[in-house]
């Protein structure tokens, strides 16, 4: 159960401009698109959704682009997820109060619970650190 395309393209995105935010610097959209092979206007929909509900500061024109609003540490992954996925509802159809419905859906329950536990203790930052580890070179060991 991992992330729609939408929200890898979010966090990816999130992620540049959290790389960006001790120095202050704007990120263009286009910028982070050529990095990482996302279609730009897709990308600039997700941006604009996530600017609409605070996440992010734009500021137009040629030396325009986005940047943080907030501190990468006060920003979750959770808070990605919710405004860029919404709510997880499915729709099923069949006797709902079956106990072997009953049982799935409590198991349901408890694998949403671990899902939003997880991504609301995850931070921007934590996930910038993982990045810049595993693109640390790896030491060589010669016998």
């Amino acid at each position: 159960m991992g992330f729609s395309a939408k929200t890898d393209y979010g966090l990816v995105a999130l992620m540049e401009l959290a790389a960006a935010y001790p120095s202050g610097t704007l990120v263009q959209s286009g910028e982070i698109c050529r990095r990482h092979g996302i279609p730009e206007r897709y990308l600039e929909q997700l941006l604009t959704d996530l600017r609409k509900v605070g996440l992010l500061t734009s500021i137009r024109g040629p030396r325009g682009g986005f940047q943080l609003a907030r501190d990468p540490d006060c920003i979750t992954v959770a808070d990605v997820v919710n405004v860029l996925e919404g709510s997880r509802n499915s729709e099923r159809q069949g006797d709902l109060g079956d106990a072997t419905f009953l049982v799935l859906t409590a198991l349901e329950q408890k694998l949403e619970q671990a899902r939003e536990t997880l991504l609301a203790s995850t931070s921007l930052a934590q996930l910038l650190r993982e990045r810049d580890a595993l693109r640390q070179p790896q030491p060589m060991f010669y016998i």
